[in-house]
């Protein structure tokens, strides 16, 4: 599963791409800042069964959040997003929100799984698949089930619920009483790829704060 710096990564180079004339210090730590708020949950699952990757991963936290913009910039004549940041806090929050789906929950959603509509709807899912073109079977997709019937719907795969499903931390390793020699892994990159996206997370923001300082 990617860790929370492998998140932040992620989160921390949509910032640099989308921020645009809001990037700053503070919209920076926004943006990476909510983003690692959603691994606290690994906390909440040493007292509620199941809490990480539900609690704060669940999209509902999200929509909640983007709901809440929504309603100050457009029903409110005094919106308090529209005063901050110069003007420019409405596109901090929506570029914040963005992030946390994409970084906090996709990149899970697509690993090792996300209970995404907790609590509403108690299951985790994984959403898994691949796209290859075949000099044999042409081209093929698994992301999205195009049986005629469904519609053409996102395939994910359910992988049990809160009380079945326990995902090993650092913090709760194991399901249950841990015995006295449990191995605490806390990860910090798994993978090339993970590495890679790492490096790019520190890069392109601190190309950015360059460029900012050469026009000022």
């Amino acid at each position: 599963m990617p860790s929370t710096l492998v998140h932040v990564a992620l989160a921390a180079v949509i910032a640099a791409a989308l921020l645009d004339s809001a990037f700053d210090r503070r919209a920076l730590a926004l943006v990476v800042g909510l983003t690692a708020m959603a691994d606290l949950d690994a906390f909440a699952s040493l007292a509620i069964a199941g809490a990480h990757r539900s609690l704060l991963h669940t999209l509902l936290l999200p929509a909640g959040l983007a709901a809440l913009v929504w309603y100050d910039t457009r029903h409110r004549s005094d919106s308090l997003l529209a005063r901050t940041w110069d003007g420019r806090g409405p596109r901090v929050a929506g570029v914040a929100i963005l992030a946390f789906v994409a970084s906090a929950i996709g990149l899970d959603l697509f690993t090792n799984g996300v209970n995404v509509l907790y609590p509403l709807h108690d299951q985790f899912y994984v959403l898994n698949g691949k796209v290859i073109l075949s000099t044999t079977d042409g081209f093929v997709q698994t992301f999205v089930e195009l049986d005629p019937a469904t519609g053409g719907v996102p395939a994910p795969e359910s992988i049990g619920n809160s009380s079945s499903v326990h995902l090993s931390t650092g913090v709760d390793p194991v399901k249950g009483p841990e015995p006295e020699n449990v191995e605490r892994v806390f990860p910090v990159v798994r993978s090339g790829w993970q590495a890679l996206l790492v490096g790019l997370g520190v890069l392109l923001p601190a190309i950015r704060f360059r460029d900012r300082r050469t026009r000022e």
